[in-house]
């Protein structure tokens, strides 16, 4: 589904990303993992465009998108939900999903099966982004994301912030989106435990490199967590 070949990015004249390369398959979870400030977040704004790469490439499908807008990406089946959750505080709940159709026809409808993955949304339709909790506008987030129905999804900490009882919740949808078949995830975390149990596939970055890799049942033999412990 997607392929990031020795991509290199810098800002300004500080080398960010080094020769970065990792896969993502359907059905699976590929989680990257690192301390703070070793560029997980500038990985995931390159693969949506809001940075440029300065060298690599970016492949969807075998079709090469580092040239691609952003919302080219969106519309070719790429759904992100950023870190900080960034949905719009003064619209109602059911506005901010509307926002995850912007590609759709107009009149599209709001898919049922959101409220489904995330029933505590079908109680607050009314209600404006800024009035929900931290736990609630990250399900939201995740849910406008996946509105247009995007065939490749990547969150950004979506465990940030939030009380355990969601983060539960958020790792349930994960696992039964991938294990559909018809999604790839990327899922930069620095919650350990919520990763490896997650994790089919993991890529460590340390100094905007990549340092480790492999599958996800092996993340605890391999020492993991002692590489991204701070």
């Amino acid at each position: 589904m997607l392929s990031v070949k020795n991509v290199n990015q810098y800002y300004g004249g500080s080398h960010i990303l080094r020769d970065v390369s990792l896969t993502a398959e359907r059905g699976k979870v590929t989680v990257v993992l690192g301390r703070n400030g070793v560029g997980k977040t500038t990985l995931l704004k390159s693969l949506m465009g809001l940075v440029p790469i300065k060298s690599g490439s970016i492949e969807l499908e075998g079709r090469p998108i580092q040239q691609w807008t952003p919302y080219q990406r969106a519309r070719a089946g790429i759904g992100f939900v950023p870190q900080g959750r960034e949905i719009f505080a003064r619209l109602s709940l059911e506005e901010n999903l509307r926002m995850g159709l912007a590609g759709r026809p107009a009149g599209t409808p709001i898919p049922g099966e959101l409220f489904e993955l995330f029933p505590v949304l079908r109680q607050m339709r009314g209600r404006r982004g800024g009035d929900l909790s931290g736990g609630q506008q990250q399900q939201l987030a995740i849910a406008r994301a996946l509105a247009a129905g995007p065939r490749l999804l990547v969150l950004d900490e979506p465990t940030e912030g939030i009380q355990p009882s969601i983060i539960k919740d958020i790792g349930r949808v994960i696992r039964m989106l991938a294990d559909r078949g018809d999604m790839a995830i990327v899922l930069v975390e620095q919650y350990y435990d919520f990763a490896q149990e997650l994790a089919d596939h993991y890529v460590v970055m340390e100094r905007g490199e990549v340092v480790a890799r492999g599958e996800g049942r092996d993340m605890e033999a391999q020492g993991v967590r002692r590489l991204v412990a701070i």
